[in-house]
């Protein structure tokens, strides 16, 4: 009997947490073209969080994926796979790690949720875009026919270093007429921000582990495509 493999874990520092649902599951709805929430035995259920990370932090987590993709990579699978991050308007890079719903019959249970002080948040604690966050997971390597190539991570749970608290969003334009003395909660100039992920992405299905293992040699050469990734990254 062949062991099952371990799994490869990742820890992520201080990164931006954009567009959490992590509060339960939730599944892409073809209807009304964004996510809800749902029952996490449905089709598509699953936890997501997406993350913004300066150049120098998806430099290490893209050659951290690259390492767990050449341990856990079959022999049939080929010997790269792309840069999945996506570049913002502000020079830095977006990604997503995500948990199903369940596995089978077997319900996974919504990621842990920390405090800075490790004291574990309360089980509906509601984490905001904006907020800074350390993230906890594995990496799942991948090769098949619809998904393509690559690593996924799959989350496990979260610290917040810094909450930036949930903002009340008028859906009204500020007019002339009555004010109230006691102040507007709804003040705030910032516009309510859209996962611009969301309206393209269907539910993405997370793999199992690869049966067969390529075999590694003693002290491999570096990867020089990897290399050059890493010193072009800007380019």
């Amino acid at each position: 009997m062949t062991d099952k493999p371990k799994p490869i874990p990742f820890r992520i520092s201080n990164v931006e947490a954009l567009w959490p649902r992590i509060n339960t599951t939730y599944k892409f709805d073809n209807k009304l073209k964004r996510s809800v929430p749902c029952d996490v035995f449905d089709d598509g259920a699953k936890y997501e969080l997406n993350f913004r990370m300066v150049s120098e932090q998806a430099k290490k987590l893209f050659a951290e994926m690259k390492q767990a993709y050449n341990e856990k990579a079959a022999d049939d699978w080929p010997d790269k796979f792309p840069n999945p991050f996506n570049k913002d308007d502000d020079g830095m890079y977006v990604y997503k790690t995500v948990l199903k719903g369940a596995y089978g019959k077997d319900a996974t249970g919504k990621p842990a949720q920390y405090d800075a002080a490790n004291t574990k948040l309360a089980d509906d604690f509601l984490l905001t875009t904006g907020s800074e966050i350390n993230i906890a997971g594995v990496f799942v390597p991948y090769h098949n026919a619809g998904m393509g190539t690559g690593v996924s991570l799959r989350l496990r749970a979260i610290q917040v270093i810094k909450y930036v608290p949930l903002q009340a969003t008028s859906p009204f334009e500020a007019t002339d007429g009555f004010e109230s003395e006691d102040g507007n909660p709804f003040a705030s100039t910032d516009k309510p921000e859209a996962d611009p992920l969301e309206a393209a992405e269907e539910a993405e299905e997370e793999v199992s582990e690869p049966k067969k293992v390529r075999k590694k040699t003693p002290g491999k050469a570096k990867d020089p495509e990897l290399d050059a990734i890493v010193d072009d990254w800007d380019d």
